[in-house]
């Protein structure tokens, strides 16, 4: 590769892998500002920053979406307000070093129900790496010392499912199809808000309205809130949606795969988290299983796509987002 080539693609991935490391830090900035009492009404403060961000940014292309592809989005939405719930609340009461691991199980769960979904059958390869990815998973959650997992990383594993429902949601709805990829984040987050508001609304807020909530909280919290607004919902998506024109989307893929490993490292580093030596055993088995898995699933489609004129392989995995594999993905996160 020519010198100049190597450098413009180094270029775009840096952004890209930046976007991967906000994403990774992302679980310790919502565990810094959150409590079991306050879930809905960081959710309600968060995306009240983005979603009239996007509104404005996408404005003549939301105003193309017809009514089909709005009520599409909409239950999209509703799906993505139950993934930050789950993950949320899931976040409080577990590490963010198990948090950002767990979920990475949406990579491996994905292409299992996929599979399901269209009869077919998943290589050996992906098999094992499946099972190394949950191994993995039960030993990170033991801590040090081999106990039932607690209910925050439960909760994150429900988070894991949902995502893989969402994913699939979105591959499967024909109303959706067509919408570009600013407008459909735009209404999905905008339904998400809808839900979190109600809930706040019909008093689920625990420790009052987003408002007394915000009320309270200090410049530390203020800063942590808008980081996980602007950096790691706004500047993620805008940055995939400049890289995905600019090179591959398995190559913007596979740096936002990067994700649980530096969830982990941040965790560990960070954070204190302490997972003890069956969960740095743990640790490494997510993360090889979840790359291997990524790696056989994408081979798995390839063959698919080869033997079925007219199928395209599906670009980017369940853990990247916008325009690439699940558009407008804004973890906890």
């Amino acid at each position: 590769m020519p010198a100049a080539v190597a450098r413009r693609a180094w270029l775009t991935d840096l952004p890209v892998l930046l976007v991967a490391v906000v994403w990774g830090s992302s679980y310790l900035a919502a565990k810094g500002i959150t409590t079991t009492g306050t879930v809905v009404a960081v959710l309600v403060l968060r995306f009240a920053v983005v979603v009239p961000v996007l509104v404005v940014a996408g404005w003549r292309r939301l105003r193309a979406m017809n009514r089909a592809q709005v009520r599409g989005a909409g239950v999209l939405g509703a799906i993505l307000a139950g993934i930050f719930l789950l993950e949320t609340y899931g976040l409080v009461h577990t590490s963010a070093t198990n948090a950002g691991l767990i979920i990475s199980l949406t990579m491996i769960l994905t292409p299992v129900a996929e599979s399901r979904l269209r009869r077919t059958r998943l290589s050996g390869a992906f098999t094992a790496a499946a099972g190394m990815s949950v191994l993995g998973v039960v030993l990170l959650t033991q801590g040090t010392g081999f106990s039932a997992p607690s209910g925050g990383d439960l909760l994150m594993l429900a988070a894991a499912v949902a995502r893989t429902v969402h994913v699939l949601a979105m591959a499967r709805m024909e109303s959706v199809r067509g919408a570009d990829s600013l407008s459909l984040t735009t209404v999905q987050l905008g339904g998400a808000v809808l839900v979190f508001a109600a809930l706040a609304a019909a008093g689920a807020g625990g420790d009052g309205t987003p408002w007394a909530v915000a009320s309270g909280f200090g410049a530390g919290e203020w800063l942590g809130l808008l980081y996980l607004s602007v950096f790691c919902t706004l500047f993620a998506f805008f940055v995939q949606m400049w890289a995905v024109r600019r090179t591959s989307p398995s190559r913007v893929s596979l740096l936002l795969g990067t994700e649980p490993v530096w969830a982990a490292v941040l965790g560990i580093v960070l954070a204190g988290d302490r997972p003890g030596w069956p969960g740095l055993v743990g640790v490494a088995l997510v993360l090889c299983g979840t790359a291997w898995g990524r790696a056989a699933a994408d081979r798995d489609q390839e063959r698919v796509a080869d033997r079925v004129p007219g199928r395209a392989a599906a670009g980017g995995g369940a853990g990247s987002g916008g325009p690439v594999g699940e558009p407008g993905r804004a973890p906890v996160s």
